[in-house]
């Protein structure tokens, strides 16, 4: 999925979303209030020359499928039944798998972690913003790769929002204002991430604050290679985010 403009097109005359949560009973739980976002314009130290393919290798190992109604298939089996909605993009959802569990993003703005062996929940997250489950034609829809770094998930949606969720207790550590429909790129030191509003951001992880923000001309997936961002014919700075070509 090299170019998000033709899904974007989509989002338009979609009813709203519920309030409340398909898959759990009770009030969905915002995953943060605040409208701002956090832009250190600052240098990133110690970035690796070349990026590890960590969704790659764990799209490769993970042989389940997803459909459009939010249901997980092994094979003809179906091993969770998501709530379906109109609310989405059309788009080829994989989930992701680590160990005995499978992680996927849903069209109703959730990751959920399901234990392969028993079919059971482990937790399922959130990944909105608040706002974006009142009124309008809201999409939330998780259509970006989910990224498992050692104990921790990345997942970010069309609702506004990416993640930094604890893998453990499916607990968010935090959340940035960034709404991606696009593989991004998990390093030790930094997230790099083209949003949906024509810009690419390099984000920390441990606190997800912005380090720089650059605008871009396409939204196109990023790639890293020798310190440099490539989005499309483009190339910048992974250290300053300055526009290098």
């Amino acid at each position: 999925m090299k170019n998000l403009v033709s899904i974007l097109g989509c989002l338009a005359g979609l009813c709203a979303c519920s309030s409340h949560d398909p898959i759990l009973p009770g009030t969905r739980t915002a995953v943060f209030s605040t409208t701002q976002k956090n832009i250190l314009n600052i240098n990133i130290e110690q970035l690796p020359e070349t990026s590890p393919k960590i969704s790659a290798e764990q799209n490769e190992k993970c042989t389940y499928t997803q459909d459009q109604e939010n249901v997980i298939w092994d094979g003809e089996k179906k091993v969770f039944s998501g709530f379906p909605t109109g609310n989405s993009v059309k788009s080829v959802k994989k989930p992701v798998c680590n160990g005995n569990y499978i992680y996927a993003g849903l069209t109703t703005g959730e990751l959920v972690k399901i234990d392969a062996k028993n079919r059971q929940i482990a937790w399922i997250a959130d990944v909105y913003r608040n706002s974006n489950m009142t009124g309008g034609a809201t999409i939330v829809d998780i259509i970006a790769p989910i990224v498992i770094n050692g104990t921790n998930i990345y997942a970010g949606g069309l609702g506004d929002a990416l993640c930094k969720i604890n893998d453990k207790t499916g607990a968010k550590t935090w959340c940035t204002d960034i709404s991606v429909g696009l593989p991004f790129i998990v390093t030790q030191n930094a997230i790099f991430v083209v949003s949906t509003d024509d810009n690419l951001y390099a984000i920390r992880p441990n606190d997800g604050a912005i380090y720089w923000m650059s605008p871009i001309k396409k939204q196109i997936t990023p790639e890293y290679h020798n310190k440099n961002i490539h989005v499309g014919n483009q190339i910048f700075d992974a250290t300053t985010g300055s526009l290098i070509k």
